[in-house]
């Protein structure tokens, strides 16, 4: 099976890519630079994106391709210039995808597409699953539904297309965890705003199971909702991880303060949602972590 991944050198991305190769899968990286990339047996880079670069010309014969691609979230305050790259950064990639896709040979078998959580309302009361059909509002279900709406066209391409709504992934050196845990390193570590947001979070080492399950599962398509079945409370996970972690739990952070010094980007702490993988806990997926205490405990029961 060969696999194309845009997005591949990133956190997920990485992990991805030892998921797939060692199921046996040839593994085709895109990626701007490919005079810093060592190749190896099942490992190859294509450059794409650059002036001149033709990327089809090497993926013949690809059964899956996968589009992580994209800026961070998560790395500054969104300004008016940064929330534009996040957006574009986004798009681009994945029209080129479209583009790279419908001009090969023979058409691959599946696009997974990553995609959020955030397309759903912020909400303390309200569950969410595929099927579920409200909107948010604001910055993040913009991007979420725009870049879904580019995704599609592979679908109506004849291209099985997967949207796969990923929550807070939670890894070891990247992601949202560490950010989390540094404070409780520290000894300041305590509830954010009301502490009652929901966090509908997921292991990394999850995330890339269920990226592999639905590339190969043919009845997966759509909205795939890539979040662990046990969603918790914002200040739950806190004093879970300051358990872990051998740390207090018990500054407190009000709203105020994070809004004024993250902007607009404090609704990814402030606000959740409570978003269940319901299609991959009926077609069969087993999570390896599927409480919260568990999935940390995996990351960092051995820093304690």
């Amino acid at each position: 099976m060969k696999a194309v991944i845009a997005g591949g050198t990133g956190f997920v991305g990485k992990e991805l890519t030892n998921e797939l190769v060692r199921h046996g899968y040839d593994v085709y990286i895109l990626t701007r630079n490919t005079g810093n990339k060592k190749e190896e047996e099942h490992l190859h880079y294509v450059k794409w994106l650059t002036s001149g670069s033709k990327p089809e010309a090497e993926l013949a014969g690809v059964d899956i391709f996968i589009n992580l691609a994209g800026e961070s979230i998560n790395s500054g305050r969104w300004t008016e210039e940064r929330k534009k790259r996040i957006l574009d950064s986004r798009i681009i990639a994945t029209r080129e995808i479209i583009r790279i896709m419908n001009v090969l040979e023979q058409k691959p078998k599946v696009l997974v597409n990553a995609s959020a959580i955030g397309i759903y309302p912020t909400s303390e009361t309200g569950t969410f699953v595929e099927s579920s059909r409200v909107a948010g509002s604001g910055f993040l279900s913009h991007v979420v539904n725009v870049w879904e709406e580019e995704a599609i066209q592979a679908d109506k391409a004849g291209i099985r297309t997967v949207l796969a709504r990923f929550g807070v992934i939670l890894g070891e050196k990247d992601g949202a965890l560490p950010r989390m845990a540094m404070p409780y390193k520290f000894g300041a570590g305590g509830k954010i705003g009301s502490g009652r947001q929901w966090m509908s979070w997921i292991h990394v080492k999850d995330v890339v199971r269920a990226i592999r399950f639905a590339a190969e599962n043919d009845s997966i398509e759509g909205p795939l909702n890539v979040t662990a079945p046990t969603p918790v409370r914002m200040n739950d996970l806190g004093k879970t991880l300051a358990k872990v972690l051998g740390r207090p739990h018990w500054l407190f952070v009000p709203e105020p303060a994070l809004k004024l010094a993250l902007g607009e980007m404090s609704t990814v702490v402030l606000d959740g949602q409570k978003a269940l993988p319901d299609k991959l806990l009926k077609k069969g997926f087993q999570f390896e972590f599927p409480l919260v205490r568990g999935a940390i405990e995996d990351l960092y029961s051995s820093r304690k």
